[in-house]
């Protein structure tokens, strides 16, 4: 192990908070030192330690309730409470609660030690250093991401579907490479493809393959994407755009191991990972028809969000000055950094395209830059031009919809049924579709002589 393991420790006694600190780092650990529990919380967000030892009673916030913050927000870090006033209920119900260790004072070196070594041994698998080559792809200092990172590894021992979820430009396809590359299936194939990019009438075949002949423009057979990736791992991105009349063969697939390419007489069996994401809330659209039931609680056996830009706006620097790096290279530019109120700037921007958008206003401002160092007025450029681009695609998306709407209704003279078989939608979905452009179908109607 590269990096040395990191114990944060709290207790209100200065003197026992220093002989805990002494016991640690002779053992090789790295210790962070806490005198209340409000104190350890802010040096939480700051650094993510592998374990905390935490004294119980202690002014304002006690152990226990420190136990609680810790549990909301880095579920995975394990907690060992130390007291004085312990006893068997206490270390029952503490322990029932999640907590990892309950030890009384006055302590044993030993024992403690083996405590930690048991914490450190089973809590999340064996620690790695942050380069390591599973997760290399993925920059990150931020807490909330190594709480994730956590999870994808323990998630990626197993064969237990996953589901991510995460807006739009979050990173939710190196997540899936990351659990692939950490998983037994390193060595076989990842195949990604994103069901919202394929057309509908081909994403069929694009996924479990077809015959020569099968259908018009099949002159060769093809084996599709799922057995493309046996004994590897397929990414579905996008699962929420997946048309109901395909979720159901998709349902098939999953409970059978075996797919039927179109136009075969056999189907044919195959072993395969599912990692499927959404920016969608699929809940919301299993609630609203648009999403089988079956099919969502056959991916989400495991769920995984990863946050928001905005959530983890420490990351903006490092993935700044990364990115920077990594464009000077590839655009052949010797720039050293940015000027010194870029970074501020950087920081306090709202990013709704996350770190896709982060990494256009990087590339943007370093394709433009004669100079050393990166200038304000070049990124602030970039970051309106991309905001700008963000809105304008919702508009030119609504825009589209309300023009395809009024086209259909004008073929069909205003006949709903005939609109929405068309637009391959059920009738209740359209005309949604159509209250939500204010078009009423009666006016597309041809008046009778």
């Amino acid at each position: 192990m590269a990096d040395t393991l990191k114990i944060l420790v709290v207790d209100d006694d200065p003197d026992l908070l220093k002989l805990l600190q002494i016991r640690l780092n002779a053992a090789g650990y790295e210790t962070l030192a806490a005198e209340n529990a409000e104190a350890a919380i802010a040096k939480l967000a700051m650094a993510r330690p592998h374990l905390v030892i935490t004294d119980l009673r202690m002014p304002g916030m006690d152990g226990m309730a420190l136990f609680e913050q810790i549990r909301a927000s880095h579920p995975n870090l394990p907690v060992i409470i130390l007291t004085a006033h312990g006893t068997i209920p206490d270390a029952v119900a503490a322990t029932r609660l999640g907590v990892f260790g309950f030890l009384t004072k006055p302590f044993d070196s030993r024992g403690l030690l083996a405590e930690v070594e048991k914490a450190m041994r089973l809590s999340a698998g064996p620690l790695e250093p942050a380069n390591a080559d599973w997760r290399k792809a993925i920059t990150t200092q931020s807490p909330l991401m190594e709480d994730l990172l956590g999870k994808a590894r323990l998630v990626a021992e197993g064969d237990a579907s996953v589901f991510i979820h995460g807006e739009s430009g979050t990173g939710k396809e190196l997540l899936a490479r990351a659990i692939h590359a950490a998983s037994p299936r390193r060595d076989k194939p990842f195949v990604a493809v994103n069901c919202g990019a394929i057309p509908e009438q081909l994403l069929e075949s694009e996924l479990f393959g077809h015959t020569k002949g099968s259908f018009t423009g099949a002159i060769e057979s093809r084996k599709g994407l799922f057995r493309t990736a046996d004994h590897g791992t397929l990414f579905l991105d996008e699962i929420g755009d997946m048309p109901i009349a395909l979720q159901v063969k998709l349902l098939r697939v999953l409970q059978e191991k075996q797919v039927h390419p179109v136009g075969a007489a056999e189907a044919i069996a195959m072993d395969v990972r599912i990692i499927s994401a959404s920016h969608r809330d699929l809940k919301a659209e299993v609630a609203a028809g648009n999403f089988r039931e079956d099919l969502f609680y056959r991916l989400n056996v495991v769920s995984l969000t990863v946050p928001t830009l905005a959530e983890r706006r420490e990351d903006i620097p490092l993935l700044a000055n990364h990115f920077l790096q990594t464009l000077s290279a590839k655009y052949h530019k010797s720039i050293n950094g940015f000027s010194p109120d870029v970074m501020e700037m950087l920081v306090s921007s709202s990013w709704p395209g996350n770190v896709r958008q982060l990494l256009n206003v990087v590339e943007q401002a370093v394709a433009l830059c004669t100079t050393s160092l990166i200038p304000a007025d070049l990124i602030r450029d970039a970051i309106h031009k991309e905001e700008e681009q963000l809105a304008s695609f919702d508009e030119a998306r609504k825009r589209f919809e309300r023009e395809y709407l009024v086209q259909l209704l004008k073929i069909t003279q205003g006949n709903v049924t005939q609109a929405a078989r068309l637009a391959k939608r059920n009738r209740t979905e359209f005309y949604k579709l159509l209250q939500r452009h204010q078009l009423d179908p009666a006016f597309f109607k041809t008046p009778q002589s």
